[in-house]
């Protein structure tokens, strides 16, 4: 008989971190198979929590959505900027948002935006589309989009639309407009409301030539679009939740979506792992006892494991996302992109000079970003000057401890904040990672008038900003308030950011403790 490597035996007793699993002659015992089969469905629930939460937020978000009456196709707009009273992924209280769900279950859908936007449309799985707006290709004038669902095999047009194919039955459409002179969303409300528009896509009208129609290529007589009037919902100061769950409710949530979407919006891949938990489109979800059990863990261990990503990701290797060197201000875009996979290129002299594909994805920068925030899209983390935003979370004090509610904190801005539009800094409750609720309406501070009063520089140039619980004598414009027991974090806005926030030439100050 040929000997056996010592490397290919199972031993009769292995020590593992699940205890001893035992075996005769390389055959698990009963104790065994039942230890790993938990295990097994433990990882592929944890794992299935991790990579799908970008697809429970989108899921969330149309859940919070419907529960304030926003039907798909309709639009939430917040006049008044969007408060601390609705629970939003870190949004802002500095542009004007609207945002909606666009169905394509009937066909192509036509979205015309309004100009001077700051836009995107991501798919139900929060995978970038297609930007509009100011990074766009409308670049800022204003446009037609046309969303094509996958599979769709009838008539398109010669031209006039910037034209996507969504793997999804819904595209997601985030938007943000700026305030007219930087203090006052009116002028840009009555924009947004007269210009953007939804509505079916009509084959053989605008962009298909007659010479296209007389090839017989569209159907004859189908010319006119159905431009019905968008139906506005005003979401300032409403209450409504569009986080998702941390429960085992997680799970029924992720479930919806997988019995919105058709098998094909995701890989084959990723399906499996849906299916190991029991999410199979077209199938009923029914765990049973002990897997009810295991998902309940597997949410808690998942939301462990963001909150572990997010609040300490400095110092740790690959995970070490400090923007600066030696900094608790950090961004865990920089190192894959908006794809996650590849930095943003470089913007240099010579031209745009992109970095080489990495090959894989960083799947702990994914999940920290989408368990904080709101959308995806080139215009998060590029290095292009005077287009689109630029965001630096601080989630620990220079002492690299957390923010205690109680305490009192300052952070000094050095001169030249360098962006060509606005800034703005914003406090966020650790625990639903949405804006701090306080007897402050909008927890910021900035450089615009609205909706609170700029901040006031200081003689050289420099800007303090004070977090507390009360407001220092003479700084109240400075301040954001904070709530004892508490605990917060921030997030540091640049809109069209300048070269010297990508060469680093300039630095934000750290947020020290005053008490």
């Amino acid at each position: 008989m040929s000997p056996i490597p010592d490397s290919v035996v199972t031993p009769d007793e292995i020590e593992t971190h699940l205890g001893t699993l035992t075996f005769r002659d390389g055959a698990p015992s009963v104790d065994t198979v039942e230890s790993i089969r938990d295990h097994l469905d433990h990882v592929r629930a944890l794992d299935t929590y991790i990579t799908s939460h970008r697809g429970a937020s989108v899921a969330a978000i149309h859940k919070g959505l419907r529960s304030i009456g926003v039907q798909d196709n309709d639009v939430i707009i917040f006049s008044e900027l969007m408060d601390s009273a609705s629970l939003f992924l870190t949004g802002n209280a500095d542009t004007v948002y609207y945002m909606g769900f666009i169905d394509l279950s009937d066909g192509p859908m036509v979205v015309e935006t309004p100009p001077d936007a700051l836009g995107v449309f991501d798919d139900m799985w929060f995978r970038h589309v297609i930007d509009f707006g100011r990074p766009g290709p409308d670049r800022g004038e204003g446009g037609r989009f046309l969303f094509v669902p996958a599979g769709y095999d009838g008539p398109m047009p010669d031209s006039g639309f910037h034209t996507a194919e969504v793997q999804t039955s819904r595209v997601l459409m985030l938007g943000r407009s700026f305030l007219a002179n930087n203090d006052d969303p009116a002028p840009t409300v009555a924009v947004i409301r007269d210009r953007l528009k939804i509505y079916p896509y009509a084959p053989g009208g605008y962009g298909s030539s007659i010479a296209t129609l007389l090839k017989g290529q569209v159907p004859a007589g189908s010319a006119a679009p159905d431009e019905r009037e968008v139906r506005f919902v005003e979401g300032s100061g409403l209450e409504f939740n569009t986080v998702p769950p941390t429960d085992h409710t997680y799970f029924e949530l992720l479930n919806d979506l997988v019995q919105q979407e058709l098998p094909g919006a995701l890989p084959a891949e990723a399906l499996g792992s849906l299916a190991a938990v029991g999410l199979v489109h077209g199938e009923a979800f029914a765990p049973d006892e002990r897997m009810q059990s295991i998902l309940a863990d597997a949410a808690a261990v998942g939301t462990a494991a963001g909150r572990t990503l997010n609040f300490r990701s400095t110092g740790v290797g690959e995970q070490d996302w400090a923007y600066y060197p030696g900094s608790n201000w950090v961004n865990p875009l920089f190192i894959g992109g908006y794809s996650f996979d590849t930095p943003p290129p470089e913007v240099t002299p010579n031209g745009i000079q992109p970095y080489p594909l990495v090959g894989h994805k960083h799947v702990d920068a994914r999940f920290s970003f989408f368990f904080v925030a709101t959308g995806i899209t080139p215009a998060m983390c590029m290095r292009l000057t005077g287009v689109g935003s630029q965001y630096l979370l601080g989630m620990l004090d220079s002492e690299s401890n957390y923010f205690d509610g109680s305490r009192s904190y300052r952070c000094t801005l050095p001169a030249g904040i360098p962006q060509a539009n606005f800034w703005s800094m914003t406090v966020y409750d650790n625990q639903t990672r949405s804006m701090l609720q306080t007897d402050q309406r909008y927890p910021r501070v900035g450089s615009q008038d609205y909706p609170t009063p700029a901040a006031v520089p200081n003689d050289d140039g420099s800007t303090d900003i004070y977090f507390g619980p009360e407001a220092p004598l003479g700084k109240e414009h400075n301040w954001i308030q904070t709530v004892p027991g508490k605990g917060w974090f921030a997030i540091l806005r640049l809109y069209s950011p300048l070269e010297p926030f990508f060469d680093k030439t300039w630095q934000a100050g750290e947020i020290e403790p005053v008490t």
